[in-house]
């Protein structure tokens, strides 16, 4: 099975910058969006043998998340069943047979850190959120999840401490989900590869000298490790200022 997930920064927007393109060559089994700054109906848009799930913001033209699946969820749901934290259009969970899927787009805590205790109250719930889940069938979450994790994880920690992304608490807090019986797939493959970023500044030429951070993540239950079989960027995919990520798993 493959799973494709993809920071677009603007559904309408990508769509004339070849996302047809991609979606169609990859043949996803699900391809879950992030930010897709519209409401449901704004725009007609169907991909033949997919069905398609919408969690949009009430402020519009902000935030927004989707789902493009070949596979029938026995369920669907919209949100952490936080009404606070729910009205932004983070998060969509669709449960398999024997896992769930979330897709997840983590508020930024903003410059100057203005909306970093938000922040925090929405990784504790949303933590609490996958371990419920998890403690009823494996979860696969994916998504922009606006920190990078390591130093490793960003080409120029030491000027970036502190800031959005790369704050303590917010590095803090993708640890405890970690600990909480959870893998990052790619670090699961990779544990030492270096510039594997997923998101570049568009200030200074930042992707072509590829100083960038990796904040997009495939997150799975850690009993799920021996099922997968690759997880994988694709910097070489433009039309967002964040690329694609991929993982297959049996």
């Amino acid at each position: 099975m493959k799973l494709i997930s993809w920071n677009v920064n603007g559904f309408r927007a990508v769509l004339k910058k070849g996302f047809e393109d991609f979606f169609k060559h990859t043949d996803a089994d699900i391809f879950c969006v992030q930010e897709t700054k519209m409401q449901e109906g704004q725009i007609k848009v169907e991909f033949e043998g997919y069905k398609q799930y919408w969690n949009s913001a009430v402020k519009k033209g902000y935030s927004g998340t989707l789902i493009f699946t070949k596979i029938d969820p026995i369920s669907v749901s919209y949100g952490i069943n936080i009404e606070e934290l729910d009205n932004e259009g983070r998060v969509i969970t669709l449960e398999y047979e024997d896992f769930y899927l979330v897709n997840c787009y983590t508020p930024n805590s903003q410059r100057e850190l203005t909306r970093l205790e938000y922040r925090m109250k929405w990784e504790d719930e949303f933590r609490n959120y996958l371990i419920e889940l998890d403690n009823n069938k494996p979860v696969i979450l994916c998504g922009d999840l606006n920190v990078a994790h390591k130093e490793i994880d960003l080409k120029n920690p030491k000027t970036n401490r502190n800031n959005a992304g790369f704050t303590n608490e917010e590095r803090d807090k993708m640890t405890k989900l970690l600990n909480s019986n959870f893998t990052d797939s790619y670090r699961y493959f990779y544990p030492e590869q270096t510039e594997a970023y997923t998101w570049w500044s568009y200030m200074g030429n930042a992707r072509s000298k590829n100083i960038g951070w990796r904040i997009d993540y495939f997150i799975i239950s850690k009993r799920l490790e021996k099922r997968l079989k690759s997880a994988s960027i694709h910097p070489e995919i433009y039309g967002s200022d964040h690329c694609p990520v991929e993982i297959e798993i049996d």
